[in-house]
């Protein structure tokens, strides 16, 4: 049955309903006549009809029926109920999204087929960038994989077009992108922006497949802001010039914090240095400096070994599909709890209620020291982990420390060039940035003990490494500034 251009949506038969998010839910579907599978959107109305179709929903039948690309979800066609005003979407059917298949494999992904996938997503940003389209919310969830291992970029409600002129970005709102994949520009309330906003988050996925867990899950946007300064240090205008002049620049203040520690965060996975290199392009503070989608394609990452794996590889990586219930991996699942901030106020999402728990507890771990049942970033032991935000803080004040013993010791004769010996001989244990991480349980009282053995000196430097903060309370305080 045909409704003007539209075909009916009973032409269908609903099988599972595998999503539910604000503007619609998700069906598995068979078409009666062939009994292809697809994947029935359903777009819910504004309760006010002069309001019509949401916005959100034409943008993405606009834009998806332009963008035609093997990495990118296909829609069908539009199709319409019997009801007035009951709207169907009909995209071809993904079996899996990335996020419950990590979730549900028993092992992660191994370098060649996590370079395969990232491979896949980078060609699929790179042709949408080519034709003037940001998608402002990528995220594990809104990549699908097929049977065959290959990958769909999904979910282009978000999605607009921009000016072709880098200068003269539009201006448009920075609630956009979900809170652990958002760039820092919007998180400091720019409007002006570009698709170097989808390259952070592609660095996020990135960091999330190499790292087995994701890299910035903050819980708020002060908490996201707070994690990125821990991890790529705290931003300034020499690092990112037009940072002074955005909106919520001068509102937050964060810890003093100078360093990267991107390396720091990956020391126990070893990625090859390629790929830490391509990492430490796509997150960078200013976008302007940040790598683009078809630049990257060309980083030697993608050249060297290990090489991308065939996407048959992939596919037999894929658990198998149960019989006669919706897939383990919905064509689109429920939206994030922060999913783009308060522009969409979706509700949470509650198949990520595993990872979420896990990250919230590997944090709370991280930053009391304690032995979490989580992942850990560094060695055994009871102090600050090397890969954590809190030894981060720890080896910012270890730092402090072994400066105000240099300044002690020249000012004490022989007496001093003893401590500050004794004291570099710490900063190799400690993993200072000259000696390297040897040790993952390093602490300030170890430091302390080296200090107290020098023969002089000693009063002025344990005064001053007394008065420095430890890891824990400098967290706290900067949530309270946040």
């Amino acid at each position: 049955m045909m409704h003007g251009a539209c075909r009916s949506v009973n032409n269908w038969s609903k099988l599972d309903k595998v999503g539910e998010g604000t503007y619609g839910s998700v069906y598995k579907a068979a078409d009666r006549a062939t009994g292809a599978l697809v994947a029935l959107k359903r777009i819910k109305l504004s309760s006010n009809e002069r309001e019509g179709m949401p916005l959100t929903s034409l943008r993405e039948v606009s834009l998806l029926r332009r963008l035609r690309h093997p990495n990118i979800v296909k829609l069908l066609e539009v199709a319409v109920g019997s009801k007035l005003g009951s709207l169907f979407l009909a995209f071809e059917f993904c079996e899996y999204d990335l996020s419950r298949l990590l979730d549900s494999m028993p092992s992660p992904f191994t370098p060649s087929e996590t370079k395969c996938l990232l491979e896949q997503l980078l060609s699929a940003m790179a042709f949408m960038h080519t034709n003037l389209v940001i998608h402002r919310d990528i995220k594990l969830s809104n990549l699908l994989l097929t049977s065959n291992g290959t990958l769909k970029l999904c979910d282009f409600g978000l999605a607009r077009r921009i000016d072709g002129n880098a200068a003269a970005e539009g201006s448009y709102t920075s609630k956009v992108v979900t809170l652990w994949y958002r760039a820092p520009e919007l998180l400091f309330g720019a409007t002006r922006y570009g698709a170097q906003i989808d390259m952070w988050a592609f660095g996020c996925i990135m960091g999330e497949l190499l790292l087995h867990r994701p890299l910035l899950p903050g819980s708020t946007e002060l908490k996201q802001v707070q994690l990125i300064a821990e991890l790529l240090g705290t931003p300034s205008e020499k690092i990112w010039p037009a940072f002074p002049s955005l909106p919520l620049a001068t509102k937050m203040k964060l810890p003093e914090q100078p360093y990267n520690e991107l390396p720091h965060r990956f020391a126990r996975v070893k990625p090859a240095p390629d790929a830490l290199e391509l990492l430490e392009n796509l997150l960078r503070y200013d976008p302007l400096t940040r790598i683009s989608a078809s630049e990257a394609l060309r980083h030697r990452y993608f050249s060297a070994p290990p090489f991308a794996a065939r996407r048959e590889r992939i596919s037999e990586r894929l658990p198998p599909l149960p019989r006669g219930s919706a897939t383990p991996s919905s064509h689109k699942r429920p939206r994030e709890a922060h999913d783009a901030g308060s522009a969409r106020n979706h509700p949470a999402n509650s198949s990520d209620g595993p990872r979420r728990s896990a990250c919230a507890q590997q944090l709370r771990d991280e930053e009391s020291g304690g032995s979490g049942s989580g992942p850990r970033q560094g060695g055994s032991g009871g102090g600050a982990h090397l890969g954590t935000p809190a030894a981060a803080v720890e080896r910012f004040r270890m730092r402090k420390a072994q400066q105000a013993t240099q300044s002690a010791g020249a000012s004490s004769g022989e007496g001093g060039s003893q401590l500050v010996a004794s004291h570099q001989g710490a900063s190799h244990l400690f993993g200072g940035r000259e000696g390297g991480v040897s040790d993952s349980g390093a602490t300030i009282d170890r430091t302390n003990a080296c200090i107290s053995s020098s023969s002089s000196g000693t009063a002025h430097v344990m005064a001053a490494v007394a008065r420095l903060p430890s890891p824990a309370s400098v967290l706290a305080s900067s949530d309270r500034q946040l």
